[in-house]
């Protein structure tokens, strides 16, 4: 059933909102004031929609990213700070230093976003690390080739256009540079689909708008899960933005997934 609401909207015009058709240029705003409203309880949320398992989902993220000192990082859609404050805490532990020897730049198109996670930051510690920048994952403020990795986690599937985001990762890696892309993708095993698009749809709404007094936000991150394209499809388009020895790792059972691909 959720499918084919997916299908439908996809053959309607404009982009999609959710399970909504809107107009291209209105899905930014929209998307904006999601965030804005779920922002000061973005971990909350993420651990309604994964069971807590998302933190140790952005662990792999960051075994897989390997930092080293040296490191320069641009982070989309990373507002909040929990893979770039993963890696400034990794780096140290690897060190043994305060100082991180990384470069970290945090791209995040919501405001109220920074703002968290520069407290978060600071509370940690971290108080010139990184580098906060509110800009739009599709049209980067960056120069070319300019970073050495670029991660993106649960940020995706909210820009209007992914190929032009992809495009953009693309331009503002240096060869030998690593994309990184964690988000919810499509349960792979059989029973487990229909167990979580149940418990997305019925039970998650409900959470939301009990603890945060915001229905409608959560039915969007739901809805536009189902809306993301799947693993086979996303792994082809990160292919076609450029990237070589593209591939993707699913995490407990396909609920989420780490896209890679690397500059060269």
């Amino acid at each position: 059933m959720f499918a084919a609401m997916a299908k439908n909207l996809q053959d309607g015009p404009g982009t999609h909102f959710g399970f909504r058709n809107v107009e291209a240029e209105e899905k930014p705003r929209l998307v904006r004031g999601v965030f804005e409203s779920v922002a000061p309880r973005y971990d909350l949320m993420n651990d309604l929609m994964s069971g807590g398992i998302h933190r140790l989902w952005k662990n792999v993220l960051v075994d897989l990213l390997d930092p080293r000192p040296g490191l320069e990082l641009l982070d989309v859609a990373g507002g909040t700070g929990d893979i770039s404050l993963r890696v400034l805490q990794r780096l140290t532990r690897k060190t043994g230093s305060d100082d991180p020897a990384a470069r970290i730049t945090i791209c995040d198109f919501t405001p109220e976003m920074l703002r968290i996670g520069r407290d978060r930051a600071i509370d940690r510690g971290f108080v010139d690390d990184i580098n906060w920048v509110c800009g739009d994952a599709q049209a980067l403020p960056f120069r070319d080739r300019s970073s050495n990795a670029y991660t993106i986690a649960f940020g995706l599937r909210n820009v209007t256009d992914i190929d032009r985001a992809l495009s953009e990762a693309f331009r503002v890696l240096r060869p030998g540079g690593r994309f990184l892309c964690l988000e919810f993708s499509r349960v792979a095993l059989p029973i487990l689909d229909k167990l979580y698009d149940r418990y997305s749809f019925d039970v998650l709404p409900a959470i939301g708008a009990t603890v945060t007094g915001d229905r409608e936000a959560y039915e969007y991150l739901v809805e536009s899960i189902r809306q993301f394209p799947d693993q086979e499809e996303l792994q082809a388009r990160v292919k076609d933005a450029g990237f070589a020895r593209t591939s993707y790792r699913n995490l407990s059972g396909g609920i989420a997934a780490i896209h890679s691909g690397w500059r060269i």
